[in-house]
């Protein structure tokens, strides 16, 4: 039975509403408060929390309750309140359905997923007792070790939710890794994906033939010393040991058809009171897709319409502290980007990942990548780009299994990167084409096609080849 419960409502869950909910453990069952009201918790006699419920959150958003939760979703605007159970006690599970359930039938709207939310019966929890909860545990963490942060979730997609941001900061402070348990049908999300750090933290995939594996290398894994670690690997082999891949996740790659185009770059604004953030992503949006992304916010789902006045707001609001955010597109073009806002002695940086998913049959627009590099690069900043090309899932969601690497297509160069190079480096490169000049030929940025073919992964030699080269450093 999962852990999270969510209630998608028509209208805003009033306080009768919520206080109703909350009485689905009886009028005897505690309530209590984490982050300034944020989280409002029900409670067993020793004031442990059973069920932790997230404050409502407004999405305005088309889409998102499809693309994180598999769910039909009310029309927009509508209400996303999250239940979660503590893990282990059946009966807080059946308390967080049922204060789903509640809510729902109350405020007009549905509960995911349905089987977790079909009673609106009092829950006997008489006698019922949590686990102790470790000082330093977010409401999202199930374990907790002196090494490790665990966070055990069981839904479609494994979103950035406030839940999980939380964990992943709480984690950080005290300098743990954060592992993600799920079983094997759950996906991440990319905001997820691009934000989890490096070992200790990881995904863990439970199996049922080897236990555990790494959703994103397929490595075996087992639970020891206070952490998930890969097993040993046997006994040496000609070409020495190796740990163990799970046959679940695979390594042979059959092509669906399914493409993703990949995008990573950097703009470098000068600090002024008149700039205007996400300017760069709104426009290479538009040049790839022929639209403005749909929604953004600082958690998913996305929650907020599109705006450069209000991201700008946000960032200015954080500063001097940076700024993390998640975009969306349309279900009928998926698109999908995080974007770091920092402020650096250079100026005011935006570091942007993003990816458009496109199905079989659908033409990956690549000829746009050009055009969108030029008005980067003139219009926005442009520091560098880098392009790539992916056998990969339409819906951007990474799965527990291989998937190929992308392949470079282009790498771009902005015109101060350019300028600040010595000589003609920028522009006579060991690579067979000659870079391209965008903008002013008195101040281009410079464009580097590279192959592109996602069954060739040699364009990365050429790609190493190529950085090496601007760095100043012996090309091989």
């Amino acid at each position: 039975m999962t852990k999270d419960v969510i209630a998608l409502t028509q209208k805003m869950p009033d306080p009768l509403s919520v206080i109703a909910g909350l009485l689905s453990g009886g009028q005897d069952k505690l309530v209590g408060a984490e982050g300034g009201g944020a989280v409002v918790q029900l409670c067993d006699e020793q004031g442990r929390p059973l069920v932790s419920v997230e404050a409502p959150l407004l999405v305005q958003v088309r889409g998102e309750a499809q693309r994180l939760l598999g769910a039909s979703e009310p029309q927009v605007p509508y209400w996303w309140t999250e239940a979660r159970a503590t893990t282990g006690v059946r009966e807080a599970e059946r308390l967080a359905g049922t204060f789903a359930a509640r809510l729902a039938t109350l405020t007009g709207g549905t509960a995911w997923p349905p089987e977790a939310a079909r009673s609106l019966a009092v829950v006997t929890t008489d006698g019922v007792s949590a686990v102790p909860t470790p000082a330093a545990a977010q409401p999202a963490v199930d374990v907790l070790t002196d090494k490790v942060a665990v966070v055990i979730q069981d839904r479609p997609v494994v979103a950035m939710t406030a839940w999980l941001s939380d964990a992943l900061r709480a984690a950080a402070n005290a300098e743990l890794g954060l592992q993600i348990v799920t079983p094997a049908g759950t996906r991440l999300s990319p905001a997820v994906r691009n934000s989890l750090p490096g070992w200790p933290s990881r995904w863990v995939v439970r199996d049922e033939e080897v236990g555990y594996y790494d959703g994103l290398s397929g490595a075996v894994l087992e639970w020891k010393n206070g952490l998930f670690a890969t097993v040993d690997p046997p006994d040496a082999t000609p070409d020495g040991p190796r740990t163990p891949v799970a046959d679940a996740f695979g390594t042979d790659i059959q092509d669906t058809g399914e493409r993703q185009l990949a995008i990573s770059f950097r703009a470098v604004h000068p600090a002024d009171d008149r700039l205007v953030l996400g300017g760069a992503l709104e426009t290479l949006w538009r040049e790839i897709t022929g639209e403005p992304p749909v929604g953004w916010g600082t958690e998913e789902p996305a929650n907020l319409p599109w705006s450069l006045r209000q991201l700008t707001d946000v960032a200015r609001e954080r500063a001097p502290e940076p700024t993390w955010l998640v975009v969306v597109g349309t279900p009928e073009r998926p698109g999908h980007a995080t974007v770091r806002i920092s402020r650096t002695k250079a100026g005011v940086e935006e570091d942007v990942t993003l990816a458009f998913g496109y199905g079989p049959g659908e033409e990956v627009p690549s000829e746009a990548v050009r055009a969108a590099a030029e008005a980067l690069a003139t219009r926005h900043d442009l520091q560098s780009m880098l392009v790539q090309i992916r056998k990969a899932r339409r819906d951007l969601s990474v799965p527990p299994r291989f998937e190929g690497p992308g392949v470079p297509y282009a790498f771009v160069l902005g015109a101060e990167e350019v300028r600040a190079m010595p000589g003609d480096r920028a522009r006579r490169t060991p690579l067979r084409e000659s870079p391209i000049p965008l903008g002013p030929r008195t101040r281009p940025a410079l464009y580097y096609p590279l192959p592109g073919d996602p069954g060739d992964l040699s364009g990365w030699q050429d790609f190493e080849r190529l950085m090496r080269h601007l760095k100043g450093a012996p090309t091989r």
